[in-house]
């Protein structure tokens, strides 16, 4: 896996990758500690509503900005995104007031919107090869899983010396490192488009191809599982270890880190197991662990059951997740790419757009318990919305046609994309 860190700019990009994530991860620690200290036992309340204004910003940003891509060059693109979300990471420290974390947020996630998309569509055009580009994708859901052991831990060393808004400062150190790393290097210049589009033909173009493909239809069932999951996680984490079992801030940190490392497992196992099958299986496989895993959180009673679930849910979030730029790149010609991974991205924080208030407004008011009957019924149905949705025979077939000439008669036999006859992928 680690072979690819030998392409220079995707070494550095992933470097730029990593450092951010890792002030990210600080700062996702931070913010649940700052929901607590302003709110106390409704901080999964405050958060839900953070998460969910974060989710809006991606909803709206993502596809607009993707739409203007080509009118940029991406490497200012990039690093101007990353020092707005240096700024905003340098003024959450003084916040005071619950609303005021609400307006930084949708500032600081606006960029992220408009970052990340940018960033996940450069990464194929760097590394084009099929085999190289799913290690690419492992190698980068790795560093997501890393960072989500390596920041709680981080975080709780820190905690032990320093009040939890220093952590902050982590987070601006890390999108000034990102940038100055997009810097040292020389993109790709997104293709040229042969035929001029409109701006709403090119904000919507990634959610029509989106939408009309039966394998990516499948992916947006997975994609409200996976939120159902990760939401739980996320915002009420911190509720179940403070408040429900009365133990430190170090505990909460050490919790989220057993989430990064079951998702880290998977992610190492990966790259040999989709280059033997479909990316189909293990996002299916992931998917039902998650349902699992929420389903025994309903009988959740102490805090080592909490860790060993959390581990389960991260291995299942990694299988659910890790293919899904695999399917993204199947499913899209070059040019499309930037708005069809907008359109994932946009897509998928809708789910947790629905999800992370319904994980934190249900867990604020009528208890954890419920919260994760609440998540497994919605996980479990977008499971079963998935498999129906995306059967194995939507992925792709083949067309067979004869061409005869007086010196040879011989036949093609193109694997096509499904809802994209007209996309040949390879010829045998």
């Amino acid at each position: 896996m680690l072979n690819i860190l030998s392409n220079r700019i995707y070494r550095h990009l992933f470097m730029a990758q990593v450092i951010a994530l890792i002030g990210t991860g600080l700062a996702t620690v931070a913010l649940g500690l700052l929901a607590y200290d302003l709110a106390g036992d409704q901080a999964g309340s405050v958060l839900g509503t953070a998460l969910a204004i974060k989710m809006s910003a991606y909803v709206l940003v993502a596809p607009v900005a993707a739409a203007f891509t080509d009118k940029f060059p991406r490497r200012i693109m990039l690093v101007t995104l990353d020092l707005v979300r240096a700024l905003v990471a340098i003024a959450l420290p003084f916040v005071s007031q619950i609303w005021e974390i609400y307006i930084l947020i949708f500032i600081l996630q606006s960029a992220s919107a408009a970052f990340t998309p940018t960033f996940q569509a450069t990464i194929p055009d760097i590394v084009p090869d099929e085999r190289e580009y799913t290690r690419a994708l492992s190698l980068s859901r790795l560093a997501y899983d890393l960072e989500g052991v390596i920041s709680p831990m981080l975080a709780a060393l820190l905690l032990t010396v320093m009040s939890f808004h220093n952590l902050f400062a982590g987070t601006a150190v890390g999108f000034v490192a990102s940038a100055l790393l997009v810097v040292s290097v020389t993109l790709p210049k997104m293709k040229v488009l042969t035929v001029k589009r409109s701006i709403y033909d090119k904000t919507t173009r990634g959610m029509r191809i989106f939408l009309k493909t039966p394998r990516l239809r499948g992916l947006l069932a997975l994609n409200m599982a996976v939120a159902a999951a990760s939401s739980m996680v996320i915002v009420n984490s911190v509720v179940l270890v403070q408040a429900d079992f009365g133990l430190p801030q170090r505990a909460t940190a050490i919790a989220l880190a057993c989430f990064g490392f079951g998702s880290m497992l998977s992610a190492l196992i990966l790259p040999r197991l989709l280059d033997k099958i479909s990316d189909r299986i293990p996002m299916l496989v992931g998917t039902s662990l998650l349902v699992i895993g929420l389903g025994l959180g309903i009988f959740l009673k102490n805090y080592v059951t909490l860790v060993m679930l959390w581990v389960l849910l991260g291995v299942g979030y990694s299988l659910s997740q890790t293919p899904s730029g695999r399917v993204l790149r199947r499913s899209s010609k070059a040019e499309d790419r930037p708005a069809l991974f907008a359109a994932q991205f946009a897509l998928s924080h809708s789910c947790w757009l629905v999800t992370y208030p319904l994980a934190g407004w249900v867990g604020a008011t009528w208890g954890t318990q419920v919260s994760f009957i609440a998540l497994t019924v919605v996980a479990a149905l977008s499971l079963v919305t998935a498999v129906l949705i995306w059967r194995p025979g939507h992925d792709v077939y083949s067309l067979v046609h004869s061409h005869t000439d007086p010196n040879t008669i011989h036949e093609h036999y193109f694997v096509i994309d499904d809802e994209h006859p007209s996309w040949p992928k390879k010829e045998k």
